[in-house]
This record gives structure tokens, sequence and C-alpha cells, in this order.
């Protein structure tokens, strides 16, 4: 799946608060319960799974991105959030550098290839440095949503 494919401009949050990664992480997972993609009741179970495989080895994959992800029996289809800190967060990210651009997203239990796929043209897609730039630069996150879609 493509970022266009799993967000809408309810998903994403321009402007984070959070100054870490766990906080993130809660933030954006509070967000998905905001917008109605996941129940209130998972909350915390999704947000176990999400930072357990993030203790296993930090999501920061370098160029102002992250991209924390997990496999859960308690979503039916790929769901995510999207958020841009324009303070930079501590990511532990593989380059040492704040995290700006940060992709959420939850993949069914037992769907591996699909977690792989997504995860990869996450990736390839927010590698991209004049894409991340023209992220960085909306104005809103309607103005995120255009140029995500764009893509």
């Amino acid at each position: 799946m493509i970022l266009g494919e799993i967000l809408t401009e309810k998903q994403i949050v321009a402007d984070l608060a959070a100054s870490d990664r766990w906080e993130v992480i809660d933030e954006l997972i509070d967000h998905l319960v905001v917008c109605g993609r996941i129940r209130q009741k998972d909350r915390d179970a999704i947000a176990a799974v999400v930072k357990k495989r993030e203790t296993s080895m930090s999501t920061g994959i370098g160029f102002g991105v992250g991209i924390p992800h997990a496999s859960t029996e308690l979503v039916d289809e790929v769901v995510g959030a999207f958020g841009r800190s324009h303070q930079g967060i501590n990511f532990d990210s593989l380059d040492n550098q704040p995290v700006n651009l940060v992709m959420l997203f939850l993949v069914p239990q037992g769907q591996f290839q699909k977690h792989l796929h997504t995860l990869a043209n996450i990736a390839k897609t927010l590698h991209d440095s004049e894409f991340r730039g023209a992220l960085c630069e909306a104005e809103s996150a309607a103005d995120m949503e255009r140029i995500i879609n764009r893509r």
C-alpha cells in the first residue's frame, strides 16, 4: 500500500506536540482513536505492540523520517496516521538526527507480505527529498494530503 491509500486529511497531524518517539507514538495512536480508525478500547494494546516493536529497533530511518509500525489482530485493514514536527523529535534515528515526519501504520496480524510491502513503499516515498521538503513546507493537513495524493 502507498501513503495515499492509507491516509485522509483527518489522519494527518500537521503540528505534532510530542518531543520524543514514545510521545509521538501515543499522540498518533490517540489521533487514530479520535478520527475513528481504531477503537478506544484497543488503544492501550495497540500502543503496547507498537512500542514493543520500537524497543527492538528504532524506526527512525534517517533523513528526518520515522516509521513506527506493527502487526495486530485489533485492525482489519492497514491503518495509519501521519504527523509533522516543526521542532524535530528525538527518535534515536540511524543518522542521530531529529525526525520531522512520522508515519505510524498498523497491519492486520498474519499479513506479513502486506506489512513488508507497505513499509518498503512508505520508506521509498519518504526517501525523496523533494517530497519530504514539500510536506515540511505545507501550510496545513489538507495541503499535506494533496501533496501525498499527487505522489
